[in-house]
């Protein structure tokens, strides 16, 4: 092997060992991570074990476990059985925690006991940004996608699957049996090995109608008809173009540097009820009092719009649009003009809608209008094919026609939207891989998605200011 640089020799000793800080450079984030947990409160934050037991074997302290996760994730190393593999060979984790190696049941037993911690961990983290200087814009994009859970679709049961299921099993029990019967009527000694197969399935079928039975007992028995047998909080949800047994991840994301300072794991596969809960996380985890949110049409709810202006919260959502009327060539509402002094609707022919009588719908109070001329207008037929056009108009409607005119005033604001929030999501799913989550239930789940979230944001930061800029932040 002349003319390479070659290694030393396996067997040869030095005669002063290297030092393990030599390993690691000045500008490695493992350093960022070991600075980070030191200058934590990790009792406060509610860690188990922060206080050793006077008795017993010594712990680990959770300082130790948390370090390990968190270097685990920047890595993309989220199995708990491979972070015990690289606790072993893997040099920079042997410097951050001083060679020591945890089994992998203990690394699993810190993220499922600590899961309220970890998602703290996660929230001081934004703090810090906070401090840094890092939120001036005090404006953020919400949206949700969905994430795989460990729970296959097979799984999972609604009342249409079950349904779906057990008539399945059903005619394949018929169809065995009309087979067996068919059989008997064979010469006897032929017949005896086919007899013995089918009455073998014929039983397998029967347990499996049992064992669905119990499950149809389980599904009336929840508040959302739907069972998960391999994680009991998973749901059926729907994506483009098929759907999924998973978890909805909610997200706020700064428009300035695209950091996520809010999220969020929802059992709901809507996202209609999710914007002014995710608005309100993100103003309080930025430290502002006004902050402006952007969402898409899939967040469009009136409820939490005015739940959104009453906390003094700026949005942009456009309005979808639900009424056939105007791809059948008919006017919609929006060609209806609404009068505020003298409370009526003019529509496009000229004419007046006036109110006429108020009804709560949906817990919404919604007043009616309609003009007595409709009859003779000339415009009917581009109108409505009813009898009576009626106009409903909801108590708190200004607050969305607001809204309206902000986003015709700033028509960017959806392209905005698009190149803030939905990066992050494409980045956490391909580190996560294809299976996304491995842990089981809500808690187990919002522990990985907080790490996931705090590693994606350590490296933004990092890759804003410089390791040695974030450095010195924290210890400052």
């Amino acid at each position: 092997m002349k003319r390479f640089i070659e290694g030393e020799a396996r067997t040869q000793v030095t005669l002063l060992p290297e030092c393990l800080d030599d390993y690691v450079a000045e500008e490695n984030p493992v350093r960022v991570v070991d600075v980070f947990v030191d200058e934590l409160d990790l009792g406060a934050l509610g860690f188990e074990g922060v206080a050793p037991a006077a008795t017993g074997r010594p712990a680990y302290h959770p300082g130790v476990l948390l370090k390990i996760y968190i270097y685990g994730y920047l890595n993309r190393i989220q199995s708990s059985r491979r972070l015990e593999r690289e606790t072993e060979r893997n040099v920079e984790l042997m410097w951050l925690t001083g060679r020591l190696a945890p089994d992998f049941k203990t690394i699993a037993n810190f993220r499922k006991d600590n899961s309220k911690a970890i998602r703290g961990v996660c929230r001081q983290f934004v703090v810090l940004c906070q401090q840094l200087g890092l939120f001036s814009e005090n404006m953020v994009a919400i949206d949700g996608s969905k994430f795989k859970a460990v729970n296959n679709r097979d799984r999972n049961f609604t009342s249409a699957k079950l349904k779906r299921r057990m008539e399945e099993i059903e005619a394949s029990i018929s169809r065995y049996l009309a087979s067996l019967d068919a059989a008997d009527r064979l010469i006897p000694s032929a017949s005896k090995p086919d007899t013995a197969s089918l009455e073998d399935k014929i039983a397998k079928l029967k347990t499996q109608m049992k064992e669905l039975q119990g499950i149809e007992s389980q599904l009336n028995e929840s508040p959302d008809k739907q069972v998960s047998l391999t994680d009991p909080d998973a749901r059926s949800m729907m994506t483009r173009g098929s759907g999924i047994v998973g978890y909805n991840v909610q997200t706020a994301v700064d428009t300035q540097h695209h950091l996520i300072v809010a999220h969020e794991v929802t059992k709901k596969g809507s996202d209609r009820d999710q914007l002014s809960s995710m608005a309100k996380q993100a103003r309080e985890a930025i430290g502002v009092e006004t902050l402006s949110v952007v969402a898409d049409r899939g967040y469009f709810k009136g409820e939490e719009i005015l739940a959104c202006h009453d906390a003094n919260i700026t949005a942009y959502v456009p309005k979808p649009m639900t009424s056939s009327a105007k791809a059948d060539g008919r006017f919609n509402k929006d060609a209806f003009v609404y009068d505020a002094i003298n409370n009526e609707y003019i529509c496009p022919a000229g004419e007046a809608l006036i109110w006429r009588f108020s009804s709560i719908e949906k817990g919404m109070n919604m007043h009616c209008y309609w003009s007595s001329k409709y009859q003779s207008c000339t415009l009917k037929t581009q109108c409505t094919p009813s009898t009576n056009r009626r106009v409903r108009r909801w108590e708190h409607e200004a607050v969305l026609e607001e809204m309206q005119r902000r986003l015709n005033q700033a028509p960017e604001m959806m392209k905005v939207r698009k190149r803030t929030v939905e990066h992050p999501f494409g980045t956490l799913k391909q580190w996560m891989g294809a299976t996304h989550f491995l842990t089981r239930k809500l808690n187990g789940v919002s522990a990985e998605m907080s790490l996931n979230v705090l590693a994606y944001n350590l490296k933004r930061v990092m890759k804003i200011i410089g390791t040695e800029g974030l450095l010195k932040a924290m210890a400052a």
